[in-house]
């Protein structure tokens, strides 16, 4: 068994704008989400990491490299974690029409319609095995370790009813995932499958002064987007 942390990366200017950000869009950290990696390598300087792993996105790779840096480790960057890709959706500017379109289909995916897809891009199967490819590829070899990969909400979230048998996933849903959120989980192997526990999900605690002046990862209810209809 292992002990897996799943960190979102710090703030970027993609979680002010509101714009989605899978492939084509692709900001590094701002200043405020160089502090809040700062203060989660802070929060892992005592818990025995053994190794890191990040999505190839800059905002990812960037707060991998300041937590190995306050570690001592390397970073290990596999595509596997890249976000959700939404395909042709984040070429468009963001909207509340491309929000509830976004949403739609994942909601759609929690009730069972797994081969929906976002034009040219994931749908709930290929998700799925890219998240498991990455974990299977983090664990191999490993026992009793622990490990962080920084990634991002969407791709963590979604894919735990896949990974974690038994989850509720409307707990799961009410605990957003902040910049910097930690979840905690424990993943052993079940036959050729890898099953994974919740431990903790989306706490943010260790985050203070300026880095836990949080900015919502969505939109909210009535917020103007550039990509709206005047």
């Amino acid at each position: 068994m292992n002990r897996v942390y799943l960190v979102r990366h710090g703030e970027n200017p993609a979680n002010i704008t509101k714009e989605f950000s899978s492939r084509y869009v692709d900001y590094p950290l701002t200043p405020k989400g160089v502090l809040q990696a700062e203060q989660t390598a802070e929060y892992f300087s005592d818990r025995g990491i053994h190794a890191i792993y990040s999505s190839p996105l800059r905002r990812a790779v960037q707060t991998a490299e300041i937590i190995a840096g306050r570690l001592g480790l390397g970073v290990t960057v596999l595509d596997a974690f890249r976000e959700i890709d939404v395909g042709e959706l984040e070429r468009r500017p963001p909207s509340a029409e491309g929000w509830a379109y976004h949403n739609e289909v994942l909601l759609g995916w929690l009730n069972g319609q797994v081969e929906r897809a976002f034009p040219g891009g994931d749908n709930y199967l290929t998700l799925c095995a890219r998240m498991r490819s990455g974990l299977e590829e983090a664990t191999r070899g490993r026992r009793g370790q622990n490990i962080v990969v920084v990634g991002h909400g969407g791709i963590f979230t979604v894919t735990m009813k896949d990974l974690c048998p038994g989850v509720d996933m409307r707990w799961l849903l009410t605990r957003l995932q902040h910049n910097c959120a930690i979840s905690e989980l424990l993943l052993r192997r079940r036959g050729r499958r890898l099953v994974g526990q919740v431990v903790r999900w989306g706490f943010h605690e260790h985050l203070h002064g300026e880095a836990a002046d949080l900015v919502p990862g969505v939109p909210r209810e009535g917020e103007p987007l550039p990509g709206d209809s005047q």
